[in-house]
């Protein structure tokens, strides 16, 4: 068997030369904003739990109480014999939360978005669809899935999206796809330029809402509740996996679109079911986001204020949106691992974003806020930032360059 492999010794040799390879690492989550590695106790700034939920007692308790009634598994798909009576809750609550008519649950944000893309288009029907270059992997790979006709745009330049949407008025169907929230770079998308180009040239817009369920909007529904264009997106997916602070993907929209999912998206269709302990968290987590909008207010305090204590030493993130993910760009990718492991030692963790999760030339130290960070923390990240900052890379960090 290992001479069917030997091909891989000398590519993995050829990360690490590259300072591209990943490590494993085993990490104990703690409580307020704390977390474990390798017996280190680290300040934890490198997750997605935006509100600090993942460790909330109501969670918890909830979670208990399924694991008690139900025990730790589904057993089956959600179509067999796996859709538990929390699950139909949890569907019913997102629902309820996203003012939608509907939602259907599937077992990761990942799954969802793999799920979804293919089920709107197809191959062999002249269908296109149109993804944001810096959209997340899960995306990207929905819409090569798809087997549609794949045209790249920038949401930087939307005349140019116009443009190729207008070339392809002859197609069957086309789609739109864009995240909410850039993942890697912080910023918004700017979904009221984009409602406007879907409906001039009838296309469906999917928003990916991962990192802005909980987070933007009024009542924590997202960036589409940011920009107050919710009814003008017909596809919404989002992800039970950050701010919600449990586990799962989900799309909301009108009844027929969640009958077509329950029906054709093939990552739903045959994964098994999300356990009942999961369901039951997020259901609560949810609850918990709509019962507090001060969760979400403290968050975002949080984040203008490290800004400005970021300003204070010199440094500043990508220019884009106020929000918890705060990116400072780096020559390459041993720099990112050097202060990584640099903070690390100084009691912070902090993510090490390297090619291919980002372009080439861009490799960055990815910091992600929550509302359990405390004043002392921030202070302290800011500090040790300022006196790891290698003078060689600008203390100003600029927009990313082309690949």
């Amino acid at each position: 068997m290992s001479d069917l492999l030997g091909w891989i010794p000398g590519l993995l040799e050829e990360l690490g030369q590259a300072h591209l390879l990943r490590a494993r690492r085993q990490v104990v989550s703690l409580p307020d904003g704390w977390c474990e590695i390798d017996g280190r106790r680290l300040r934890n700034f490198a997750g997605n739990d935006y509100l600090g939920l993942a460790q909330h007692p109501r969670l918890q308790q909830m979670a208990l109480r399924a694991l008690a009634e139900a025990g730790c598994g589904s057993g089956a798909s959600p179509l067999v014999s796996g859709r538990s009576r929390w699950m139909v809750e949890l569907e019913e609550t997102l629902a309820w939360f996203e003012h939608s008519e509907a939602a259907v649950v599937f077992p990761t944000g990942y799954a969802a978005n793999l799920g979804v893309i293919p089920a709107v288009v197809s191959a062999g029907e002249d269908d296109v669809v149109f993804c944001d270059r810096l959209n997340h992997a899960s995306l990207v790979d929905g819409c090569r899935l798809s087997g549609a006709r794949l045209r790249i745009f920038r949401h930087t330049e939307l005349e140019r999206l116009g443009q190729e949407l207008g070339r392809c008025a002859g197609a069957r169907r086309r789609v739109i796809v864009s995240d909410g929230v850039f993942s890697m770079d912080g910023d918004l998308a700017p979904l009221p330029e984009l409602v406007r180009l879907a409906r001039e040239h009838g296309a469906l817009l999917v928003v990916d809402e991962a990192h802005g369920t909980g987070v933007w909007g009024p009542t924590g529904r997202g960036v589409c509740e940011h920009f107050q264009v919710e009814r003008e997106v017909p596809v919404r997916i989002g992800t039970l996996s950050k701010a919600v602070g449990a586990l799962g993907g989900f799309v909301v929209g009108e009844q027929i679109l969640i009958d077509w999912l329950w029906n054709k998206a093939r990552t739903q269709i045959y994964s098994t079911a999300l356990p009942p302990p999961v369901c039951a968290a997020a259901t609560e987590g949810l609850r918990v986001i709509a019962e507090s909008p001060e969760l979400r207010e403290r968050l975002l305090t949080r984040c203008r204020r490290f800004r400005e204590l970021l300003a204070g030493q010199g440094l500043a993130p990508l220019p884009g949106a106020d929000g918890p993910i705060i990116p400072l760009l780096l020559d390459d990718p041993q720099t990112a691992l050097t202060l990584g492991e640099q903070l690390a030692q100084r009691g912070y963790l902090v993510g090490t974003i390297r090619p291919p999760t980002v372009p080439r030339g861009t490799s960055r130290l990815r910091i992600s806020l929550s509302a359990v960070h405390d004043d002392e923390a921030l202070s302290g990240l800011a500090q040790a930032l300022a006196e790891i900052w290698p003078a060689a890379t600008p203390r100003r960090s600029s927009p990313h360059a082309a690949d």
